[in-house]
């Protein structure tokens, strides 16, 4: 490092190097972003930290370093969105539902990511910071669902960073950690990343293993990661994927693959569809310019756009709060106050005990969602919703497939305008729900999909542009993400005062 440079300036990739050097420790790694997590505690990003945890986790990295056993990322410090279960950190999904609850083992993610499994493959060695905070049950665009607090976007504090995995871009923005892991059920990693400034990619469905996340929409929530850079999303996402067949029965049987090989390949010729329907009357000039400058830094590098098509675009907003809702409503059925996390302490009877309960531990965005959920799931209804939603989303992934015979990678925007002000929205619920029009399409369709940051809009609030690719090819997303990243400087503006 020269005089200079702060640790927490460093990329993942560039910490690493620094780490396997030995030109800093893992302790004092963690240390120093332990300092910054408290120092920018205003910021909301985090829910939990156990510094005991983190440094004795730092020091066995160290060790490690020392004995040249280490993993890919040894030593590097990470934080996890608060949906991932973790022994030594409490796991609440951003809802008083959970308030406290440890689990007895670790997410495969978090396994991955960390020391590995107990008696299996090693880890990627990396420390784990705590747990950021999120839209509870992952539920929400702006992450002012969270039961505890909202999260603040580092650019502009009075706006939202983005949800549900605002926690997790607000601390790789704000620098209090290099990296942080987020799922994407709508759009959660793609839009938080656009909103704030960072890089984050949710991977094919099915590619890293769900086992130990808390369920939202089980046939839609993926998790990925999100940090600076799209070199740095590619070391981590190596070590998150593969196949995990004994505990996730929806994880692909794909072998893990190092998604920084192909980094650095040419783009010329690269074929880039542009559909239609995300330069419609909805998007903001602020950001359809930072968009179509992208787009023209696409061309100097020897792409080629091409106008394609995704015409059932505006029908995944219906079809999404149909389906998701509908796995929400089963999936958060087990949160009944028996067996764990909150329970009622005056109820009259078993079913007064369940009704008290869900009425207190629950907010009333996940209150409306089970709702609905259960209305298009209800004898009468199914048909006509829930089955009807379950046509349209082939058709959606449908029309996909058609786009790629035109194309390598289709290219727009993430959202519709730049990062509102927190309470924007009011208690207007549809507004958030229409904010996602952009991202939902490829999370219906499995396929997927990033965003990286290309410029700025109004208030100087950051843009991303979003990349979606076909199944499992995520290789060829990061390496179009890269090569833009070597041609511009985006990725490294950040927030003032931070």
């Amino acid at each position: 490092m020269t005089p200079s440079t702060e640790l927490h300036d460093l990329t993942v990739a560039e910490l690493a190097a620094h780490l396997r050097s030995r030109q800093v420790s893992a302790v004092e790694a963690a240390q120093h972003f332990l300092a910054r997590a408290q120092s920018h505690a205003h910021l909301g990003a985090f829910l939990d930290t156990n510094p005991e945890v983190t440094l004795a986790q730092a020091r066995a990295a160290d060790a490690r370093l020392a004995a040249g056993t280490a993993g890919a990322l040894e030593g590097v410090p990470l934080a996890h969105k608060d949906i991932f279960v973790t022994r030594d950190f409490a796991t609440t999904a951003g809802s008083k539902m959970l308030d406290g609850y440890h689990s007895p083992f670790d997410a495969t993610v978090v396994s991955r990511l960390g020391a590995g499994v107990a008696g299996g493959a090693p880890g990627a060695g990396m420390v784990t910071l705590g747990k950021l905070n999120c839209d509870e049950f992952a539920m929400g665009s702006a992450n002012e669902n969270s039961a505890f607090h909202p999260v603040k976007n580092p650019w502009n504090t009075t706006r939202t960073p983005g949800g549900s995995s605002g926690g997790s871009a607000a601390a790789v923005a704000a620098r209090l950690a290099p990296a942080a892991t987020g799922t994407d059920t709508g759009g959660s990693i793609r839009q938080p990343a656009s909103f704030c400034g960072v890089t984050g990619i949710k991977p094919t469905y099915g590619r890293a293993s769900r086992y130990g996340m808390v369920a939202f929409a089980s046939s839609l929530d993926q998790a990925g990661p999100l940090a600076r850079t799209a070199q740095d999303c590619a070391l981590l996402l190596s070590a998150m994927c593969g196949p995990d067949p004994d505990r996730d029965a929806t994880s692909l049987d794909v072998p893990a693959e190092d998604f920084t090989r192909t980094l650095d390949a040419d783009i010329s010729g690269l074929r880039i569809g542009v559909p239609a329907e995300f330069f419609g009357e909805g998007l903001a000039p602020d950001v359809r310019a930072a968009v179509d400058a992208a787009l023209k830094e696409y061309e100097a590098l020897g792409a080629r756009l091409v106008p394609i098509s995704l015409p059932r675009t505006e029908l995944s907003i219906p079809v999404y709060y149909i389906i998701a809702p509908a796995e929400a409503s089963s999936n958060l059925s087990r949160f009944d106050g028996v067996k764990f996390g909150h329970r009622a302490k005056n109820f009259k009877d078993l079913n007064d005990m369940y009704e008290q309960t869900r009425a207190e531990g629950f907010g009333d965005e996940v209150k409306r969602r089970i709702m609905i959920g259960t209305y298009v799931l209800s004898h009468g209804y199914y048909d006509a919703y829930y089955l009807q939603a379950q046509k349209i989303r082939r058709m959606i992934a449908d029309d996909f497939q058609q786009a790629f015979q035109q194309c390598d990678v289709i290219a727009g925007p993430v959202a519709p305008t730049v990062a509102w002000e927190l309470g924007g929205h009011g208690n207007d619920p549809l507004a958030d729900y229409l904010a996602d029009i952009f991202t939902l399409p490829a999370s219906l369709a499995g396929l997927p999909g990033m965003s990286l940051p290309v410029g700025f809009g109004a208030g100087n609030m950051p843009v991303g542009l979003q990349l979606i690719g076909n199944h499992l090819s995520e290789s060829r997303l990061l390496n179009v993400a890269h090569r833009f990243q070597q041609a511009t400087d985006w990725h490294t503006r950040r927030p003032q005062g931070i």
